[in-house]
């Protein structure tokens, strides 16, 4: 499977700075066959074998079982990551940082692996489909983490901390209508993460501000308009009950 580099270990490319962390169209979705970049669910079966060999031997244990088993690794695996992300971050030798790096690499792309052999057995898990999509995000595959997210809200409609991240990834590719449109559905039903997502927000808006990344100015400035207009409504609302 193939790993996706060290260097891209960032939500967004403010993120070093204090940042929390149409849709794409899915190939190779669990059951359909094909492989999706990135270490997509939904690869090949023999994906995980030396060459891509098919197992010479059927393993014998039920789907269900074998997905709740690979969802369990890959928890422990997401959480190893962001262990070492702390080390990482916590790191004063350059050394040690970049070793870490390496560890928060590893754990990611292993979650990812132990994920994808979870949606190859219950390719209707929303959990699975809601952790690749956070990996996806943390390692800057922003189209991918999409993808996922827009599987997971198909699957979990209500699950808001994926409506979030599915804003911050929207963010990442300068989807502005999207990350607005996921901001107030926020504010009405989630305000710590309407909140959250704010701060994204205003992150992006001082990068463009200095370096436009291909947006025209009249976006940016539209769009910081709009971010303050909406930063005024949320500190004004602050105290209300939600």
């Amino acid at each position: 499977m193939r790993r996706i580099s060290v260097g891209c270990l960032v939500v967004f490319a403010w993120s070093c700075a204090g940042m929390h962390p149409a849709p794409a169209v899915g190939q190779g979705y669990p059951g359909g066959g094909g492989g999706m970049p990135g270490g997509r669910p939904g690869m090949g079966s023999g994906m995980n074998q030396p060459g891509g060999d098919m197992p010479s031997t059927p393993s014998a244990e039920k789907p269900d079982a074998a997905a709740k088993k690979a969802f369990t690794a890959g928890v422990k695996s997401l959480n190893r990551a962001r262990e070492f992300e702390d080390v990482a971050a916590k790191a004063t030798n350059p050394d040690k940082k970049a070793d870490a790096l390496d560890k928060v690499s590893d754990a990611y792309g292993k979650a990812l692996d132990q994920f994808t052999e979870a949606l190859r057995n219950q390719g209707d898990m929303f959990e699975a489909w809601n952790h690749v999509g956070y990996i996806h995000l943390r390692l800057g595959a922003y189209g991918e983490s999409i993808d996922d997210y827009n599987h997971t809200l198909a699957l979990k409609p209500d699950l808001l901390e994926a409506v979030e991240h599915r804003a911050e990834a929207y963010m990442a590719v300068d989807r502005l209508e999207e990350a607005k449109a996921a901001y107030m559905n926020l504010f009405n039903h989630a305000r710590p993460l309407a909140d959250q997502l704010l701060v994204s927000m205003q992150k992006w808006l001082e990068s463009h501000r200095v370096a436009a990344n291909g947006m025209r100015a009249t976006d940016i400035d539209s769009f910081g308009k709009w971010l303050q207009e909406r930063d005024g409504i949320a500190k004004s609302t602050a105290s209300l009950p939600h």
